[in-house]
């Protein structure tokens, strides 16, 4: 005769505590199994930085690598998964290194602040490629135009190695106060690309990077050795709090960089780079339909192109570049034009930095730029017409002059009548005596402020031009 005895409560509860301390260990490998795989799925590509990594991080923190100005730095780069990672078909692949700021109050500025060191050091490029030295590696290239930029092609079967030299110290973009700051971070990042079907590298496939700081020659060791004393020195217990310092740095994944694929040598990226597109505003000429009145509002530059509320994101990012303010392109990228008139003059000068951000709020308020010069004149439909009185119902029309030149002021005169400037043979002042005395640029410069005159033209038959007389 079998009996089931029931088992109490507390039996049930220490077994399955049982269990799981039974289970935990296998838990955990296979737990540990699944995140490396994931992570390989995640990250084909590992680059390592051979630079020693500082042991005066905490835990939490990212790691800090010290290096040299002008030293050779090795930037090791694997496939993690040569077999089984089938994804790349094309037999090479492009990696871009470029040093950038690790701030994110630097990285609005980025452009201004790498345009300040162009111009203190010029020559010089914040990062170099040391070629004899790098192994494994095809068609290095130093961009001409972006000096924190290097590129080059190399096979993802093969381990290859690229050796760069960081030019520029953290310190070089500080403010130089009293008693000395302390240098900025970088950031060394590596972008990889692919070819897509027309054979371009464009198809990215992976990103890491590190946090650096850049010191003067043997800065970085004593840096270093100064950061080991300093936490041999706590106890064990607040040693533990701090990362182990490594020999090499390894780079962790991240985002792609946003202008990555306007350095590529055939890109087809609808942005313009803002070293290649960035041109001023320029003025055209008016039909011959239009009316002096609607010509009149054109003879001052700069002030007819205006940001709209209305402005979709796309017509925003050009009229961003058509006044010279691409390098914030890419920040402002899914900005209306009534989100950025929203914007104070403080936002823009923190966003952009002072010079920018006051350009750029003057810009868009339709400021323009106040005139040297401002002279009136009526036209006089025939050569032979006395010129009437002002008030008498004459028109008079406006011209401001920015440059006190006689160019300048053909260039008002043939948009007034709607012509180009090269029709413009010769500009007269006519005398009270009836005299006609050529206009200089001398002449100009000595023109009162609102003055007005009487325009005629006469036919020149010989350039098919015109002479103008001012009355």
């Amino acid at each position: 005769m079998l009996f089931c005895h029931s088992q109490p409560e507390s039996y049930h509860q220490n077994s399955a505590s049982y269990i799981r301390e039974a289970l935990a260990p296998f838990l955990k490998n296979e737990e540990a199994r699944l995140m490396a795989e994931n992570e390989v799925k995640r990250t084909p590509f590992q680059y390592v930085l051979c630079a020693a990594t500082s042991p005066a991080v905490k835990q939490q923190e990212e790691t800090l690598t010290y290096l040299n100005q002008g030293q050779s730095y090795e930037i090791r780069m694997l496939n993690r998964k040569l077999v089984e990672y089938t994804d790349i078909s094309s037999k090479y692949v492009k990696s871009i290194v470029r040093v950038v700021f690790h701030d994110r109050r630097l990285q609005y500025m980025e452009h201004q602040q790498l345009e300040g060191w162009r111009w203190n050091r010029p020559g010089d490029r914040i990062l170099d490629i040391d070629i004899p030295l790098s192994v494994g590696i095809l068609e290095p290239r130093s961009h001409p135009l972006h000096h924190n930029t290097i590129e080059f092609l190399w096979d993802p079967v093969k381990t290859a190695s690229v050796f760069i030299q960081v030019n520029c110290i953290s310190t070089e973009f500080t403010p130089r106060k009293h008693g000395g700051e302390k240098g900025v971070p970088f950031r060394i990042q590596v972008d990889t690309f692919t070819t897509n079907e027309h054979g371009e590298y464009m198809e990215h496939v992976h990103s890491s990077s590190c946090q650096v700081k850049v010191f003067k020659p043997k800065g970085a060791d004593r840096k270093l050795k100064t950061d080991k004393e300093k936490i041999d020195k706590k106890s064990l217990q607040d040693r533990e709090k701090y990362q182990l310092s490594h020999d090499t740095t390894l780079l962790k994944e991240c985002s792609p960089w946003p202008d990555a694929l306007n350095l590529t040598t055939h890109s087809s990226c609808s942005t313009p780079s803002p070293v290649y597109h960035s041109s001023p505003t320029s003025c055209t000429f008016t039909d011959g339909n239009c009316s002096p009145n609607q010509q009149g509002e054109l003879l001052v530059p700069g002030c007819s192109d205006h940001l709209l509320p209305s402005s979709s994101p796309q017509n925003t990012q050009q009229w961003l570049h058509r006044h010279r303010f691409s390098p914030f392109s890419r920040l402002f990228s899914s900005f209306s034009g009534a989100d950025l008139l929203r914007m104070s003059r403080e936002d823009l000068i923190q966003i952009c930095g002072p010079a920018d951000g006051i350009r750029l709020f003057n810009t868009m308020k339709g400021r323009c730029i106040q005139p040297r010069l401002t002279i009136y004149v009526c036209q006089q439909q025939a050569r032979n017409q006395p010129p009437t009185k002002p008030g008498g119902g004459d028109v008079y029309h406006a011209l401001y002059l920015e440059e006190l030149t006689l160019s300048d002021l053909s260039e008002k005169i043939a948009m007034l009548y709607s012509i180009t400037p090269q029709q413009i043979t010769r500009i007269y002042r006519q005398k009270p005596t009836g005299i006609h005395v050529l206009v200089s640029d001398e002449m100009v410069q000595n023109f009162r402020e609102e003055t007005s005159f009487t325009i005629s033209t006469i036919r020149d038959e010989n350039t098919d031009g015109y002479h103008v007389v001012l009355k």
